[in-house]
């Protein structure tokens, strides 16, 4: 196991894709020391910004203790092997992941997650806008994988997702599955409006209070319970809408009843 520690607070964003078990793997500390990371529009070696020790446990687990909030893209694209960060962790986690897991027990930046196609990410704190979204201008969210935040997520989770399973147990933003293509996303809490806008297909579950349905979605049934996972079901009555019908949908958005009474308007389309 590689253990960083940072050498001080970072007030510079820094680009450390190379902090992943597939780079360190087989290297020894001296040689980790010595990868390239920048530091704001400065070239540095890793060793200048971290303290680096080996110790006892797998050996292709990292772990990092202490505040990287400016750090980013830790993860990036790794295929294995573990990640645990102690202490907020900065934008880009683990984007186009493949493998692995990556747990963060703090809170993370935006777009973690980004394009991942598989491995899995647990945060348990909060997490910044476009969770396993993709960058601007690309429509290839994440493909496969495991995304849990135990805090609120910002705007646009899981936006043009492909495959996979996001689970948020606190509240979202707004435009929750934007463009969701398949998958499954729930979040336990409340979530602001336009959930599941353009939505194909996949599956949107949610838990507590949505401010509005979106009037391109229809209402099609009351359900008594919903399967999230194998081992996770979401009791109701809860609604279910289709849509997005303005894109020809087929997706299911799931909005808790008694949770949402100003939807009971709904009900006479039944």
């Amino acid at each position: 196991m590689i253990n960083l520690y940072p050498l001080s607070e970072f007030k510079l964003p820094i680009m450390a894709g190379c902090i992943s078990p597939d780079v360190f793997q087989n290297q020894r500390s001296e040689e980790i020391r010595m990868l390239k990371v920048w530091e704001g529009n400065k070239e540095r070696n890793l060793g200048e910004l971290f303290k680096v020790e080996e110790s006892i446990g797998e050996e292709t687990s990292i772990m990092i203790s202490g505040n990287v909030g400016e750090v980013r893209r830790v993860g990036a694209c790794m295929r294995g092997g573990q990640i645990t960060i102690n202490g907020n962790a900065g934008m880009h986690l683990g984007e186009e992941m493949k493998g692995g897991k990556i747990t963060v027990n703090g809170n993370v930046g935006g777009w973690a997650g980004s394009m991942m196609t598989a491995g899995e990410i647990e945060v348990q704190g909060n997490a910044g806008d476009y969770l396993g979204a993709p960058y601007r201008g690309s429509s290839e969210g994440i493909r496969g994988g495991r995304i849990v935040v135990h805090g609120d997520v910002g705007n646009e989770a899981g936006a043009h997702m492909k495959k996979g399973i996001i689970k948020v147990y606190g509240n979202a933003g707004q435009f929750v599955g934007f463009r969701l293509r398949d998958g499954t996303i729930y979040v336990q809490k409340n979530c602001q409006a336009r959930a599941g806008a353009c939505m194909i297909n996949g599956k949107i579950i949610l838990g507590g209070f949505l401010e509005s349905v979106l009037p391109s979605f229809t209402i099609d049934s009351i359900r008594g319970k919903v399967k999230i996972e194998e081992d996770e079901t979401v009791s109701g009555p809860l609604y279910v809408f289709l849509g997005d019908l303005a894109e020809d949908g087929k997706g299911k958005l799931y909005v808790p009843k008694e949770k949402n009474p100003h939807l009971s308007s709904y009900e006479r389309f039944l």
